[in-house]
């Protein structure tokens, strides 16, 4: 359910400027990681309460007002997070869809027992879930992933009585396995800050219609382990260009090599190419709207 933002954003392009950002091709580098599937991880769930919403549904709406981690505490098998991991040998830099769900599906129960990878978003291209080898060394391998996903609230959208859909902007998240004992160190998955960083329908019982707002809940996430921050890695990308990697894969647009107004006149004169001006109401990047 997209929500109208506060306020238009103005983006402007050239035509035909488009980069191509693939991710690389496996390279005789690239390494196998295995977890001991017997042995088990602890993770803690938060949702802490809904500071806002712009049409107040954190107030009026119980279900939404009181949105808590359904398992607040859970250990789980090692095998719940196999499928976080490459299928083969993978070099740093090279990203893999997250295949089959049913690992992701079981964590996101510990949040709320109603978890969709499924969403009801029209936009075919942001589905899904993707991971990245962004680092390792002889004792530590880095995974980061981002995956899509959608709560059912209530009794659901199409139950006469009150119900919806939570749409968080995102799931970011890390995994670091220790590769001599293929055990889990440090997992996180959570939903990243934002002015707005969900998105939620809400479909009461005396209106025909489901009514679509947007807010911000200060933390959702699942944690366990400790991550060592002194680890120095002998391979390793920035952060920052694994999570662009993974971006791509969710959003076309993101593909545009999108310029700001001054700087597309100033080109359209020198190419001498028409401009194309897209008015936008909400984030190209993320499902918060």
């Amino acid at each position: 359910m997209k929500t109208l933002h506060v306020g238009i954003c103005i983006l402007i392009l050239m035509n035909g400027h488009l980069s191509a950002d693939e991710p690389p091709a496996n390279s005789n580098n690239g390494i196998v990681l295995n977890l001991d599937t017997t042995s088990e991880v602890f993770v803690n769930a938060f949702i802490d309460p809904i500071e806002f919403t712009r049409y107040d549904f954190h107030v009026e709406w119980d279900t939404l007002a009181n949105l808590r981690a359904a398992e607040p505490e859970k250990q789980h098998t090692a095998s719940v997070f196999r499928a976080f991991l490459p299928k083969g040998p993978v070099s740093v830099g090279e990203l893999w869809r997250i295949e089959p769900q049913d690992g992701i599906l079981t964590l996101l129960k510990q949040l709320h027992p109603n978890p969709q990878m499924e969403m009801h978003i029209d936009s075919g291209d942001s589905r899904g879930a993707w991971a990245c080898l962004r680092a390792y060394n002889a004792q530590f391998a880095e995974i980061v992933f981002r995956i899509h996903a959608q709560f059912v609230l209530g009794d659901g959208l199409s139950a006469p009585s009150e119900g919806g859909l939570f749409t968080p902007s995102q799931f970011a998240g890390k995994l670091i396995i220790a590769r001599n004992d293929e055990k889990i160190t440090f997992f996180q998955m959570y939903v990243p800050e934002g002015t707005l960083n969900f998105d939620v329908g809400w479909k009461q019982e005396d209106y025909e219609w489901t009514i679509g707002d947007s807010g911000f809940c200060p933390r959702m996430e699942l944690l366990a382990g400790t991550q060592n921050d002194q680890t120095q890695f002998a391979v390793s990308i920035p952060q920052e260009e694994a999570e662009h990697k993974l971006l791509l894969q969710f959003y076309k647009s993101q593909q545009i090599n999108w310029m700001p107004m001054d700087k597309a006149l100033e080109m359209a004169q020198i190419l001498q190419k028409p401009i194309h001006a897209v008015a936008i109401d909400g984030p190209l990047d993320d499902e918060s709207c």
